[in-house]
């Protein structure tokens, strides 16, 4: 019995020793592993990345910019659905324990023992709360140092946080494939629909991938992430969280995905898009850009951009087809599965409703062709093939680009003229009287010559439409921005501008003849107008701005010189500096169409400055708003008490004027002119007020209109990217005001025929349109009203004397009061 007790106590004694000695050992390792832990205080005021969203004034989302593509989502606003299938997939008891589940750790080291040298990776049993510790402050390494500290890290966030924290952080940080973090983003990636929207099979689908998100990829491996799919809602059963019919409903729904595009949402705003991005870039860095989670309600009206993109793409393919076919994009080996073949060649996503396809067979009457196949979210080619017919009346367009020796190119009278099998090309649907011909196609070739519209507020300088070339997809290159061209006489009215701010009016007498400019080295310049060698004589500027008449631009330039000139193209933001050449008085610099057009609303508001955006509010990720465009003080705006019948709110605008508001007046009611009876009659047709001018620039290698509605300023230009001749025929009024005029008929369709407003001091005064005073009762010449700046209107009466001198002055009037000769309408002396 001594022995029995004296053996127990040294069996007790040993094992206090070797107890201690394991809890030294613990509390060793625990010290050990402890020293170097990350710092998980940092995760109360953690910020992940979040995608930049881009939308329209409307609201509608126009783009998303991200390197993780993730929607922060509180936990209050998670759906307990997504909860609860989270939970039953990750973590069942993760409301229960501490931050570790020792049931699943022991099954884990029971597998471990079980699978040891059989090179299987060891399963982790870790909680939702390990996998924040391992995926925010530790790495992906697989080793017993790693889960040490995984595990003593979600121990003491569990202590800090609350479990809601805590799953808010997972749901929010997780990588659920395709690019997507957080449950919020994968759910537009998936399935385009906010986690609200979400049946039970897709959240238990997206539950299911944080195992495996590479692995279990809805159509690679489509049977398998089904599988896993349907384990999730059996789990969700298990645990009580869903009916036994709904669970049986959702086992028997198809996995079927909708891939939603990472581009810009709203059609032809890609240009517009980009444009806000480099802005956004430019102002806040790379950073704030694509993991600030910026939320940016842009300008862009959608419908106007739509009217924009579809009138600019219908005129630079009806110029390019005037000139001929060039041929097939490319030849393509028809043998076999063309379909395959077809998928590889790039085609351009932005330009429907056309589409790829090759010429499988011609005859004289049609071509049989086939249509690129699209790809599945794999990246496999569709087993679906397409085709359709192009017959005569789809190529009846394509005559050949270059004319035969003798005669005209004539229109093709066999599709196999034309066609070829092998062909690749693109085709749309045949419209046939307004009406879509069922099966029959029409053949279409990618533009060569491009161009670029921008429509903006004139009142604010939002920019409302934004057309950058044909196609984003095929060139990102920004026309409207990024393309300096010559305006050409569409910078004319900047030159009268000057005119009229320094004592001419619109109805003063210039004249137009030969002129020849002594330039030194540079030898003699001798401008001349668009009809060659044809001159009208003494012609008021109304007129001469109406026909667009350089010689007398150059003459008025002469007189008010190249650097007040130069002045004024700097203070309407058209170029930084001018030299003093009178060549750039004709346009003959170079500018952008958004310079252009924010410098004809300068003269649509009334002569106020006004800067281009495209972007009217920015707010921070927690809605704070960080940039807003418009600065204008509104006086009375803030009513905390509401409606105590006081004033109403006012609007206090302090931008500068640029120049005089009367000036402004005159050369819109000029520019009226031109629209009514001038380069830009075309016009006419909208059925509402516009000014605006046309241009057309050396050679014909720019053609360009820019006019302007009471709210609305619209300028584009055609062009080729490396300049040459758009041919003999191409002007501003024929070629580039058609275009501007489709579209402002439709954007200005539902508006009201606004009349520009009369500046205060004007006065409107009725003479003669061609001598530019006032008319002789009885005359039966052409009278209009004539807008003049006080003491600028011609006088009751006068007298002519002398007669057109050397220099081809015409007889100037004496006024019968002051007896000095003045130019008709100005007061100035000559």
């Amino acid at each position: 019995m001594r022995f029995l007790l004296r053996f127990t106590g040294f069996l007790f004694a040993a094992g206090s020793v070797v107890f201690l000695v394991g809890v030294a050992g613990v509390a060793a390792g625990i010290w050990h592993f402890s020293k170097d832990l990350p710092d998980y205080s940092q995760l109360q005021n953690y910020e992940p990345p979040v995608m930049t969203r881009v939308h329209a004034a409307d609201g509608a989302l126009l783009g998303e910019y991200a390197k993780e593509r993730r929607l922060y989502l509180p936990i209050q606003a998670m759906p307990k659905l997504v909860t609860n299938a989270f939970l039953a997939a990750e973590d069942k008891n993760f409301y229960e324990h501490g931050g570790l589940d020792f049931t699943g750790l022991g099954r884990a080291a029971v597998l471990y023992l079980q699978n040891l040298g059989s090179n299987k990776r060891p399963q982790g049993a870790s909680t939702i709360t390990q996998q924040v510790a391992k995926n925010f402050l530790l790495t992906n390494e697989v080793s017993f140092t790693r889960k040490i500290k995984e595990a003593l890290l979600a121990m003491r966030i569990e202590r800090a946080y609350s479990k809601d924290r805590i799953l808010e952080l997972y749901l929010n940080e997780i990588y659920l494939g395709l690019g997507a973090y957080g449950v919020a983003a994968a759910s537009l990636v998936y399935f385009d629909k906010s986690v609200n929207e979400l049946t039970i099979a897709e959240a238990a689908y997206l539950a299911a991938l944080p195992k495996a998100p590479g692995t279990l990829h809805p159509v690679r491996n489509r049977d398998r992430s089904t599988e896993r799919r349907n384990y999730v809602i059996d789990r969700l059963l298990e645990n009580g969280w869903i009916k036994q019919a709904d669970a049986e409903k959702a086992r028997k729904e198809p996995l079927v995905v909708t891939s939603r595009s990472n581009t810009g949402h709203t059609f032809a705003g890609e240009y517009f898009a980009e444009e806000v991005r480099r802005d956004i870039f430019e102002r806040y860095g790379e950073k704030k850009l694509y993991e600030g989670g910026l939320s940016v309600r842009t300008t862009l009206d959608p419908k106007l951009q739509v009217m924009a993109r579809k009138t600019v793409a219908a005129g630079l393919v009806n110029f390019d087809e005037a000139q001929g076919y060039r041929g097939p994009v490319s030849k393509l080996d028809i043998s076999g599965d063309w379909g395959v073949k077809l998928a590889d060649i790039k085609s351009l996503s932005d330009i429907s409703p056309w589409r790829m396809a090759v010429v499988l067979e011609t005859s004289d009457q049609s071509a049989r062709i086939g249509f690129q196949p699209g790809r599945e979210l794999g990246g496999a080619v569709s087993k679906e093939r397409q085709t359709g017919l192009i017959t005569l009346e789809g190529v009846r367009w394509a005559k050949p680009t270059a004319a035969p020796a003798r005669g005209r190119a004539t229109a093709p009278v066999a599709v196999s003229q034309i066609l070829s099998p092998g062909d690749v090309i693109y085709a749309d649907p045949l419209i046939k009287d307004g009406n879509t011909v069922e099966g029959q196609y029409r053949l279409r070739q990618l533009p060569e010559v491009s161009g670029a519209m921008v429509a903006m507020d004139p009142w604010t300088g939002r920019v409302v439409a934004m057309v950058g070339g044909f196609s984003f997809d095929q060139s990102q290159f920004n026309r409207a921005t990024q393309a300096y061209r010559q305006p050409g006489s569409t910078f004319k009215p900047l030159v009268y501008s000057a005119a009229m701010d320094n004592g001419y009016s619109p109805a003063t007498i210039m004249i137009d003849g030969p002129i020849e400019i002594d330039q030194g080295q540079s030898g003699v310049w001798r401008p001349e107008n668009f009809s060659v060698g044809s001159y009208r004589g003494p012609i008021t500027l109304r007129e001469a701005l109406k026909f667009s008449i350089n010689t007398v631009t150059v003459r008025l330039a002469q007189d008010v010189g190249m650097p007040l000139i130069g002045e004024y193209a700097k203070r309407f933001g058209v170029y930084d500096e001018l030299p003093n050449y009178l060549s750039y008085a004709l346009g003959a610099g170079e500018t952008t169409v958004m310079r252009m057009v924010t410098a004809y609303s300068m003269l649509a508001n009334g002569g106020r400055r006004v800067k281009p955006t495209l972007i009217d509010r920015i707010q921070d990720r927690y809605g704070r708003t960080i940039f807003k465009h418009d600065a204008r003080e509104c006086r009375g705006c803030d009513a905390p008490e509401g409606w105590k019948n006081q004033a109403e709110p006012a609007l206090v605008d302090r931008r500068e004027l640029v120049i005089d508001p009367m000036t402004a007046y005159q050369i819109t009611s000029m520019m009226e002119g031109v629209v009514q009876g001038g380069t830009a009659s075309v016009l006419r047709e909208v059925g509402k007020p516009i000014a605006g001018k046309t241009g057309t620039t050396s050679d014909g290698k720019d053609v360009w209109f820019i006019g302007y509605s009471a709210d609305l300023v619209v300028g584009l230009y055609l062009g080729y990217d490396k300049p040459r001749s758009l041919g003999r025929a191409a002007q501003g009024g024929h070629t580039a005001a058609p275009i501007v005029k489709n579209f402002m008929k439709l954007a200005l369709a539902d508006k009201p025929a606004t009349p520009f407003k009369v500046p205060p001091g004007i006065r409107l005064v009725r003479i003669d349109a061609k001598s530019g005073m006032r008319p002789n009762p009885g005359d039966g010449g052409r009278t209009i009203l004539e807008a003049f700046k006080p003491g600028t209107a011609p006088p009751d009466s006068y007298s002519m004397v002398g007669v057109a001198d050397s220099d081809g002055r015409v007889p100037q009037p004496i006024s019968p009061e002051t007896d000095t000769i003045m130019r008709p309408g100005t007061g100035r002396l000559y």
